[in-house]
């Protein structure tokens, strides 16, 4: 029997591999960078690990450009094997490093060199221990006998502090900090467990659509994404909730998708601009009463979160969650990336103006494409969201640039998407799923 001949390299699948080759490469520069100049030991942890692990996928890439025409069919010789490499290096083993670092101790220390974890991580924490003791995850700042500093807010929702709880737990027993125990409820690995149950929970009620490559790279292993799960992470739990809420929507799950939705913005207030899409979503979609019911059961939910924190202490909470984020706490915020808001901002009194000029009329602009051009799929609104906060990001006066994993991620789960409009039901039966394209190259 004649062996069958070998097929050419196709020009769209070297132009894939190109551009994959480009993008591990500009992660690598990245990585590599943070690692030499960052601030934060941190990040210059983060950094060795990832700037290796991104290097042995564009080398992966290479060779697998090279090797084309042998057409290997085997997994390491797929894309999906360089996905799997940053991810070990980029993701879990800086995060292992940085949890057992910080046995050591080093939180609460004034010098960036000693931490195993940002200060987020503390913050959310402490405020943890906070709920448990006095009922509300805030301090009075103006009580604590010395002037205030950065690290004494908690600017998020009262929902973030559930996150620590398992710490405060292991805490309130008196175990040494550098136990096993400790490592363990690390708010980090709570984060990364909500993030990663809420992702296997939003493609089982989609389906289980097959994942793009496109979007595990930039939803999973790009800088933004690695960074934040490796010394921090907050943001990649909000994110989870905010997709889950958004295939609730998809979905027809009115009730839970307002529940799930307000679990987002009582952790993390920025996220609120969700909310519009998500109402204009499911009016379109199932009318006038499954937006009402969105609302109520948002409405109900945000309320239960807030009301116990805000009755115990209106002042800390309007301090930690508004003022401070806002720029008018008694202490300034620190958040100062080198963004188009933040620059304009910089200038001088005018420029503040300016800038919070220009973040008003894109909130129009975006307010308007959205309700003139209303999202009728999970794809559409996954747009919606991703670019509202993404130009949040980019234009409010006083914000960080990891603050772009918002817009990075929801673009990778728009494209893991069925294109079903929330009337459709998404199947999700083995022969649904068999009969599903493949991809070339994944």
């Amino acid at each position: 029997m004649s062996q069958p001949a070998q097929a050419a390299p196709s020009v769209a699948g070297t132009r894939t591999l190109g551009l994959d080759l480009a993008l591990y490469l500009g992660f690598a520069l990245f990585a590599l960078v943070t690692a030499l100049v960052s601030e934060f030991a941190t990040h210059r942890i983060w950094g060795c690990y990832a700037a290796v692990g991104y290097a042995l996928a564009a080398a992966h890439t290479t060779w697998q450009f090279l090797r084309q025409h042998h057409g290997d069919a085997r997994w390491w010789w797929s894309r999906w094997a360089a996905i799997a490499t940053s991810f070990v290096l980029a993701l879990l083993a800086p995060l292992v490093h940085l949890i057992l670092r910080r046995r050591g101790g080093g939180d609460w220390h004034p010098d960036a060199a000693a931490w195993g974890a940002q200060p987020e991580v503390w913050v959310i924490e402490r405020s943890a221990s906070l709920l448990l003791h006095t009922g509300t995850p805030y301090a009075d700042v103006t009580a604590l006998g010395r002037p205030p500093e950065v690290n004494d807010y908690t600017p998020y929702g009262p929902v973030m502090a559930v996150f620590g709880l398992p710490r405060a737990l292991i805490e309130a027993t008196g175990l040494d900090t550098s136990s096993i125990a400790m490592a363990l409820t690390d708010a980090r690995l709570v984060f990364a467990a909500v993030a990663i149950a809420c992702v296997f929970a939003s493609l089982r009620l989609l389906g289980r659509p097959r994942v793009p490559i496109a979007a595990a790279q930039l939803a999973v292993v790009s800088p933004a994404t690695a960074l934040t799960w490796a010394v921090a992470g907050p943001d990649l739990a909000v994110l989870g909730l905010l997709v889950l809420a958004l295939v609730f929507a998809v979905r027809g799950n009115t009730v839970l998708a307002g529940l799930c939705l307000a679990l987002v913005i009582s952790a993390k207030l920025t996220a609120a601009p969700a909310i519009l899409v998500l109402l204009v979503l499911l009016w379109i979609n199932r009318g006038a009463r499954a937006a009402l019911v969105f609302t109520g059961a948002l409405a109900g939910m945000t309320a239960a979160a807030h009301l116990p924190v805000i009755l115990l202490d209106p002042r800390a909470f309007v301090e930690h969650v508004i003022a401070f984020p806002a720029g008018a706490g008694v202490v300034e915020s620190p958040a100062a990336s080198p963004l188009p808001g933040h620059l304009i901002a910089d200038t001088g009194p005018a420029g503040h103006t300016i800038a919070l000029v220009l973040l008003a009329v894109a909130a129009v602009i975006i307010a308007a494409w959205i309700v003139l051009r209303p999202p009728t799929t999970g794809s559409d609104a996954a747009l919606r969201i991703a670019v509202g906060l993404g130009t949040a990001t980019l234009l409010t006066p006083a914000t960080r640039w990891g603050y772009l994993v918002y817009p990075l991620v929801l673009l990778g789960a728009r494209l893991c998407m069925p294109d079903l409009t929330s009337t459709s039901n998404v199947p999700d039966t083995p022969t649904a799923r068999s009969t599903r394209p493949t991809r070339a190259g994944e």
